[in-house]
């Protein structure tokens, strides 16, 4: 499941906080899922799905566990699929060793 967006209205500067702050979480969980694909060859999306959960009982991402289980899921769902899609697209490419290497490099 993707949650594509998300509507407050007439909300409290609580609630729009709040609501940024999953947001940010989010996205922590998508970058931290991407830069564990990277730098560890071979991973599944089961492993993704793991280091979900490796996140929420870590003690110095101890915000992660204030979001819950299945938008954590869904974020690392979100890195997974955009992860695949960069390697399809570098499949269809003649340059794929070009494309590759300069996204290693950064």
């Amino acid at each position: 499941m993707l949650v594509v967006e998300a509507k407050l209205k007439n909300g409290t500067p609580e609630q729009y906080q709040r609501l940024d702050e999953a947001i940010r979480t989010s996205q922590f969980v998508r970058n931290s899922c991407v830069r564990y694909c990277l730098d560890n060859k071979g991973t599944t999306r089961n492993d993704l799905q793991k280091l979900c959960a490796v996140l929420a009982d870590n003690k110095k991402t101890h915000w992660v566990n204030k979001l819950n289980s299945q938008a954590r899921q869904s974020a690392a769902d979100r890195a997974w699929q955009s992860i695949n899609r960069f390697y399809q697209n570098c499949r269809c490419s003649d340059t794929w060793e070009e494309r590759f290497s300069s996204v290693q490099k950064a």
